[in-house]
């Protein structure tokens, strides 16, 4: 690669892979992107990057990618499957294929950093942000497999350079999970769970990415976990006036009970046993919607290596509108 940095990415096809691969070409890094055969390329197009369709499972394929590479970020992960089993196998066995394979290969790796989320530590319980030293807690079975992969990580950390990014709801462009909310509010409503106010961050995916990057090139960072999410911590309020002024039009704001989201989830959930694919919204999605505080503090990664939030709410709305509207998803 002559004197290029080499940075493997897995899920790169995906939202914060792609962005992440475009951050890190624009540095000019030599990028890998390690995808599934059934993966979309569509944000990987004409982009001076290597694909690799091997999956996470092809350990001889991994040998090969991972053998000179500087960095490895490990962004790939199951957010939704019909059972357990499901969750597991693409967020912790995954996870182990890579690690055992860079240790044997590349032990000298600079950095390895593994994309874990908030729901690994769990909601806050007392109203006050959760940090690094909260015990975690997860509610869910995606949060259980995301903290069994930060285990797992941890006890590899003794033999790599290893660093964990905690994300929580990053939207932007290219995002097709936060995207229904944008979808609904364009058709006029602004659903809120329940009747008491619901805090959270939410953090533009440029600054997702920026930090990754930071948080790779930071000495301290080694062995470490860090919250990557918004400084501010936000209301559904607030979220939907930065809304209202992103899409210059005020929405009607229906509050759902906390007993209709379970009703409405329990009825998506049982349809998608007839379907191969399992349904966005179910049960535990509906746990996690009703919970009062997705909030975390990002203090030790502003300590650490800098990170800040760049990009303001009413800004990071604006952007992600317009993109939407530009590429007629909306």
């Amino acid at each position: 690669m002559g004197n290029k940095i080499v940075s493997v990415i897995t899920g790169a096809s995906g939202f914060v892979g792609s962005h992440l691969a475009d951050y890190l070409i624009a540095r000019d890094h030599h990028v890998r992107c390690i995808l599934r055969k059934s993966s979309s390329k569509r944000w990987l197009e004409n982009k001076p990057v290597e694909i690799f369709d091997c999956g996470l499972f092809d350990k001889n394929s991994l040998k090969s990618i991972l053998k000179d590479a500087d960095y490895l970020f490990h962004i790939a992960g199951v957010v939704k499957s019909k059972n357990e089993e499901g969750y597991f196998k693409g967020n912790v066995e995954t996870t182990r294929n890579l690690l055992e394979v860079v240790s044997e290969v590349n032990p000298n790796i600079k950095r390895v950093i593994i994309a874990s989320s908030l729901t690994a530590c769990g909601p806050s319980l007392d109203g006050k942000p959760v940090t690094e030293e909260t015990p975690e807690h997860p509610i869910t079975t995606y949060g259980r497999s995301k903290l069994a992969q930060e285990q797992l990580a941890k006890s590899f950390m003794n033999k790599l350079p290893i660093t964990i990014a905690r994300l929580h709801a990053v939207y932007g462009e290219r995002d097709t999970e936060i995207y229904k909310v944008f979808q609904l509010y364009n058709r006029g409503l602004m659903t809120l769970v329940g009747f008491d106010e619901k805090r959270l961050n939410a953090l533009h995916v440029f600054d997702a990415v920026e930090g990754i990057y930071l948080a790779s090139l930071s000495e301290a960072a080694k062995g470490e976990i860090y919250f990557l999410a918004s400084e501010e911590i936000y209301t559904w309020h607030q979220i939907g006036e930065a809304l209202a002024k992103a899409f210059g039009k005020k929405a009607l704001t229906i509050k759902v009970p906390h007993f209709m989201v379970y009703t409405i989830a329990a009825i998506a959930q049982f349809f998608s046993f007839f379907n191969s694919q399992p349904a966005t919204f179910n049960l535990e999605k509906a746990k996690d919607f009703v919970q009062k505080n997705w909030i975390c503090d990002v203090s030790k990664a502003k300590k650490d290596f800098g990170f800040r939030q760049s990009i303001s709410l009413e800004e990071g709305m604006k952007r992600t509108v317009g993109w939407y509207k530009e590429m007629k998803w909306l």
